[in-house]
């Protein structure tokens, strides 16, 4: 009668069992945050600087103010690049925290879905932000004859639209209450409560614009934390 033995013999015993390597987490999502973040910031500074509707001598003058836009096609075109760019980024960056998040937290966390719709939703307003750029654009550049009014309904479009992060202080809430449960490094968990909590609060009150100016702070300051000082998935 054969017999077969079930355990393993290694021809020698001299020599230690190679130890498992894990793979190195990479931190390139991280990365694309800090470029969407400066990108984002590009975007609300740009954006202001397309002004005509705002300049207090061209009150109630559309034709005015539609000649004015005319001279400000480069700042134009410098804030289409800027929102389309880091609307690209930020839905990078939302993977990658989105992968961040629920490898600590597990399936049955919200708070990386939170997140992660928070930065989707942000980048999509960026999108829609930039979306009557082409027509505009390219009919000042062409000399096209637009109509005043179309033209300054355009100027308000521009000067408002791209400021809506509200999302992005969610996504920065959800990311404070992910740190509580150590999923994330405590000090980026406050920069949620503190930055996210005010971009989240002016979103929803009457100066939702003004979300415009500490969403891609908030943004820029957890994508650096992230690629620099997450030293618990380096």
């Amino acid at each position: 009668m054969t017999t077969y033995s079930t355990h393993p013999q290694p021809a020698r015993t001299d020599v230690p069992a190679p130890t498992p390597i894990t793979p190195r987490a990479s931190r390139s999502w991280a990365l694309a945050g800090v470029g969407a973040g400066l990108a984002g910031i590009g975007t609300i500074v740009t954006s202001g600087m397309v002004n005509a509707v705002y300049d207090e001598d061209l009150q109630g003058d559309s034709a005015g103010i539609a000649a004015k836009l005319a001279d400000q096609t480069t700042p134009m075109f410098a804030f289409h690049t800027f929102a389309l760019v880091g609307a690209v980024l930020l839905v990078v960056f939302a993977a990658g925290l989105f992968r961040r998040l629920h490898a600590t937290l597990g399936s049955g966390a919200i708070a990386p879905l939170v997140a992660f719709g928070g930065l989707l939703g942000t980048a999509v307003v960026s999108v829609i932000g930039t979306g009557l750029d082409t027509e505009f654009i390219m009919g000042f550049v062409g000399d096209q004859e637009i109509d005043p009014a179309n033209a300054v309904m355009y100027n308000h479009w521009i000067g408002t639209v791209p400021w809506c992060w509200v999302l992005a202080g969610l996504a920065g809430l959800a990311v404070f209450t992910a740190s509580r449960a150590k999923a994330a490094p405590r000090w980026i968990g406050l920069v949620g409560l503190v930055l996210g909590g005010v971009t989240l609060l002016l979103g929803i009150s009457p100066l939702q614009y003004m979300a415009g100016m500490t969403g891609p702070l908030w943004l820029l300051v957890t994508a650096t934390g992230f690629f620099l000082g997450d030293r618990a998935q380096r």
